[in-house]
């Protein structure tokens, strides 16, 4: 160990970099994380899953009561947007993260490198000038927003993620060009505070990689809120003038270009991994086609001592991956066994209502064998109905001849919630008829799983 500085070297304090640092200190080993941002956490507290959630919450409150939500259950009132205040608790709630992870660093004697790592030898980075030599080096440098070839990000007009967080004032129209994950929930965000907001999604359906009877419902449920939807529509160029956008639309069915004016446009077509300015080529490490630094089982690289995971890995780029691959290759590092299943990782969007899936979509599992599929609606859930909630419903796709459940998708409003334990019952092999005979409190959101699992066999109670 004299001659190394660190006996875990980890580059990015995201959820995955920060939480395989505290796992590889809990586990004795001399542990440093390197950071360029005045604060821990990475995107996902920084200008992702956390502020984008705060903002959700708070615009559920108000939307539930302009839209009359609220009245229906006898509270009249006529809400007043405070813009600043909405954005200083979203704000708050992300200095409070930040500032635990660095407690917990405190805590768990992790030094926090303040800069930004590159390679020089596959045991040693230079931080700001100055070399740390380490007997494992963790890749978690996480990803950054794909920008649209042509398009200029001005964070005014032309925003990303980051700057849809942060506009000062609700956009009269707002142009979302992506139909994934993160437009529509920044897109329901300003929706709900009174912009008019238009989606244009390449694809003939939104959120892909979803099972199709989601995307399907989600699209009539977005319609229903007021959202107009552009499917099966290219954004060919987007030009600014003043205050003031124009996008030019091409039908990728064919058919005539036309304009679209907007206020603001939120550029949202994915993520690319984070490996510029790392020095890969010093220790001859190339990524892949995708971007992506391919790794092996145990998250290692081709790279003696030289580890890897979250959204810079393939794979799903969601934060519980790249906090489960953390925790996973810290222990591998220590010689214990880390594993993921990455066969069980749930996704969820945040909308009103929420998305969520994990496993199969039907028309993979129809791929690999004949399927059973149950489905309960939200509409004949209790406590969905007390709660003025109806819309959704919960899938559950299983192996026609073991009754496995090889999927569970639901849109209900509270399915992120609700997933996980589809996740359990999936990561225990379960079958339909296990999750069927469980008992379910009543009267809850999740009996609609419980109705769903019972479906699958053609014997659901209440429908």
């Amino acid at each position: 160990m004299a001659d190394y500085d660190y006996d875990v070297l980890i580059i990015g304090s995201g959820p995955g970099g920060y939480v395989a640092a505290i796992r590889a200190a809990q586990l004795g080993l001399k542990t440093a994380c390197v950071e360029g941002r005045e604060t821990l956490g990475g995107t996902c507290l920084n200008v992702g899953c956390i502020p984008s959630k705060a903002l959700l919450h708070a615009s559920e409150y108000f939307d539930a009561a302009a839209n009359g939500t609220m009245a229906k259950m006898g509270v009249e009132v006529t809400p007043k947007l405070n813009l600043p205040a909405m954005h200083a608790q979203r704000l708050d709630a992300v200095a409070q993260l930040t500032g635990g992870i660095a407690f917990l660093f405190k805590k768990n004697k992790v030094d926090w490198l303040k800069g930004y790592a590159k390679f020089t030898s596959a045991d040693t980075v230079e931080v700001v000038g100055k070399s740390f030599r380490a007997k494992n080096i963790v890749i978690a440098t996480g990803s950054s927003v794909t920008p649209l070839p042509g398009v200029t990000v001005d964070q005014k007009v032309v925003v990303d993620s980051t700057g849809a967080l942060e506009l000062p004032k609700v956009p009269k129209r707002m142009v979302v060009i992506g139909g994934g994950v993160i437009g529509l929930e920044l897109g329901s965000v300003w929706r709900r505070l009174g912009a008019e907001v238009i989606v244009v999604e390449f694809l003939d359906q939104l959120l892909p990689g979803m099972d199709m009877d989601i995307r399907k419902e989600a699209a009539k449920i977005f319609k229903k809120q007021g959202m107009t939807l552009r499917l099966g529509t290219k954004v060919t160029g987007v030009s600014v003038k003043g205050s003031k956008a124009t996008l030019t639309l091409e039908p990728s069915a064919g058919g005539a270009m036309e304009t679209l004016e907007a206020d603001c446009v939120l550029v949202s077509i994915g993520r690319r991994p984070n490996t510029e300015g790392l020095g890969l080529d010093a220790i001859g490490l190339a990524p892949n086609a995708r971007g992506q630094i391919e790794i092996d089982h145990d998250f290692r690289t081709s790279v003696p001592g030289v580890w890897a995971i979250g959204d810079v890995v393939p794979g799903p780029m969601l934060a519980h991956k790249a906090e489960d691959e953390g925790i996973a290759v810290a222990e591998n590092i220590a010689g214990l066994t880390g594993i993921v299943n990455h066969a069980v990782i749930p996704g969820v969007v945040y909308t009103w209502p929420e998305i969520a899936g994990v496993g199969l979509t039907e028309d993979q599992a129809k791929e690999l064998g004949e399927i059973k599929v149950g489905k309960f609606p939200m509409l004949a859930n209790s406590r969905a109905k007390t709660n003025h909630e109806p819309d959704g419903f919960v899938k559950i796709i299983a192996d026609a001849r073991t009754d496995k459940v090889l999927g569970v998708w639901a849109i209900a409003s509270v399915a992120g919630t609700m997933i996980a334990e589809a996740c359990v019952a999936m990561e225990f092999g379960a079958t339909s008829e296990d999750i069927a005979y469980t008992s379910h409190a009543h009267p809850t959101h999740s009996e609609a799983i419980k109705e769903a699992a019972m479906g699958v066999m053609g014997k659901a109670i209440h429908i």
